[in-house]
């Protein structure tokens, strides 16, 4: 074949570019006319079946609140997707007008979210777009299993496993390229991304659920298969450091990751079940774990007792309550006011959930013997000004705090008991004599968390059975206490909006605050029993965690639905 001369290519090369140009321009002609004709298709479907055209631009992004209403492989098998919602109505896009078994769909996923619906017809390239929003924590996950089958991974080999864990620091990217990292990865991400306080990894008889906390909740967020079970628990056992071939006993442990820039801290929890070893991970993520002392939910009475508490030189702060029930929260915000700088604040903890600047924390390990009260007795030795301590659960440690207290030490810590109120009649029974809590304590806070409700709320006038429910539960206390409610007193119900599918969003404490005064002082001493000190605080007006709960339902902070779970 003859070579081109540099003549011969430039005759040739402006006829090169106008068939290409001509090319082009066909092309884009023949776009045109497909577009044109699938308007046109769009609009006769839209004209003969009544159902109004809804235009999707390439910016259209649905949230992904939104998309969970319906499951990706219903959108894909019946050919509509969610938009978003309107006015508390969930709008629908949907490629065929005239698919009956999608409408029956359609109205089925609406009824089961309680939510009315109204239909929309949406182009194929639309369809398409929205369908790009499914890439969540579903569609990863069955990336990383299909990789998992294609290898050829029955099981990832345990050691192999844990000589690549052991070649990097066990604070960890969650970034990860075997298919069962990735599948750990994932679901650590979209948990911390989606606010959830605890992962549920859960054996069943065919399948292994995977759920989220968020709010106080769990929610199922996808089901894996049984035959990763083992693999995505080993994979978690070696980041959190603990056995990998213990089965038969509960193991705790902990890891740290960097997501997005930050360090995340997560504690591991394994039990052995039925079907196979169930595995918690509760996620500590430092952005959400420091408030300030004004925005965990105390109302304007019950923060001004709790400063001047923290305020004073000597004593003991107890906060009471279930576990989850943002404690440890508290306590933090209360640490946040103090003087780090000027005083020697150190911490008990078990585990130490977030880092505050300025304390001195200190991880108790009791399998190694550094309990709650071996080390109270060592920060005696440390000089310090302000104690805290992550549970009182014994009484020796109960012995030690109460000592602290006595000689000069501001004790802050934490009690498993239901009430405020409740927590004088805990340390008697503990063992503690009347004579040494007196004096000792000034402060008892009992608290729960509750949702919180959007700014799109539905309001329910304060009558009939609430109104009466309402007053019974305030009439014990004295008229200068009780509320009054007004002409009009509404409460709040949530309801969907485009930005808040579940009509609630975050939490905040409702409290019971005793504060210790000479009254109740000389009632710890001679009746330190629930009965006497809850009718002595209703004389002082102190609220128990339900009307509290009342109260911010009547303003508006929380649904009144919340009320009902205290």
């Amino acid at each position: 074949m003859a070579s081109l001369s540099p003549k011969d290519l430039t005759q040739a090369l402006p006829q090169t570019l106008n068939e290409d140009e001509a090319s082009a321009k066909d092309e884009l002609e023949t776009d045109e006319k497909a577009r044109a004709l699938a308007e046109q298709t769009l609009q006769e479907a839209s004209t003969r079946s009544g159902v109004p055209i809804k235009s999707l631009t390439d910016n259209t992004k649905v949230a992904y609140e939104v998309l969970k209403f319906v499951p990706e492989d219903s959108a894909r098998h019946y050919q509509f997707v969610p938009l978003g919602i309107e006015e508390g109505v969930l709008e629908v896009g949907v490629v065929d007008p005239d698919n009956i078994e999608a409408r029956d769909a359609i109205a089925f996923i609406a009824s089961k979210h309680n939510l009315p619906f109204k239909i929309f017809l949406i182009s194929n390239d639309g369809y398409e777009k929205v369908l790009e929003g499914y890439k969540s924590i579903s569609g990863e996950v069955s990336m990383a299993l299909n990789e998992y089958g294609a290898e050829g991974e029955a099981r990832e080999s345990a050691a192999a496993e844990l000589e690549k864990t052991l070649s990097k620091k066990i604070e960890v990217d969650i970034v990860e390229e075997a298919p069962v990292s990735k599948i750990v990865a994932v679901i650590v991400q979209h948990a911390t991304k989606g606010n959830a306080s605890d992962v549920h990894i859960e054996p069943l008889r065919e399948k292994v659920r995977v759920r989220f906390r968020v709010d106080g909740t769990l929610h199922t967020s996808l089901f894996l298969p049984l035959s990763v079970h083992e693999a995505v628990v080993a994979r978690i056992k070696i980041l959190a450091n603990i056995k990998l071939d213990e089965k038969r006993i509960p193991q705790d442990g902990r890891f740290s990751a960097r997501l997005e820039g930050r360090q995340v801290d997560f504690r591991v929890s394994t039990m052995p079940s039925f079907f196979g070893e169930k595995v918690v991970i509760r996620i500590l993520d430092p952005e959400k774990g420091y408030k300030k002392l004004e925005d965990v939910g105390l109302t304007e009475g019950p923060l001004e007792a709790v400063r001047r508490a923290i305020q004073r030189p000597y004593g003991m702060i107890l906060i009471t309550g279930p576990t989850g029930s943002g404690k440890t929260t508290t306590l933090y915000s209360m640490l946040g006011e103090l003087d780090r700088e000027g005083e020697n604040i150190i911490s008990l903890e078990d585990p130490i959930e977030y880092n505050l600047e300025g304390v001195n924390q200190s991880q108790v390990r009791p399998e190694i013997g550094y309990t709650f009260a071996s080390g109270l007795r060592s920060i005696l030795r440390q000089d310090p000004d302000i104690i805290m301590v992550g549970e009182i659960r014994d009484k020796e440690t109960a012995e030690l705090a109460i000592q602290a207290a006595l000689t000069g030490h501001l004790v802050l810590a934490t009690l498993h008991t239901n009430t405020a109120i409740g927590a004088v009649a805990r340390l008697v029974d503990m063992g503690i004599d009347p004579y040494l809590i007196a004096p000792t304590l000034l402060l008892s806070i009992g608290q729960r968390l509750v949702r919180k409700l959007c700014e799109v709320k539905e309001s329910v006038p304060v009558e009939g059975s609430i109104k009466a429910m309402i007053e019974k539960q305030f009439a014990d206390l004295p008229d200068k206490f009780r509320p009054i409610l007004k002409e009009g007193a509404t409460v709040y119900h949530p309801t969907a909006s485009p930005t808040c599918p579940s009509g609630t969003h975050g939490r905040i404490g409702v409290f019971e605050v005793l504060e210790v005064d000479k009254d109740i002082e000389e009632l710890i001493l001679h009746d330190p029993t629930e009965i006497a000190i809850s009718k002595k605080a209703r004389e002082k007006g102190v609220l128990s965690m339900k009307e509290d709960a009342i109260r911010k339902a009547l303003t508006g902070i929380i649904p009144f639905e919340e009320v009902n779970q205290l």
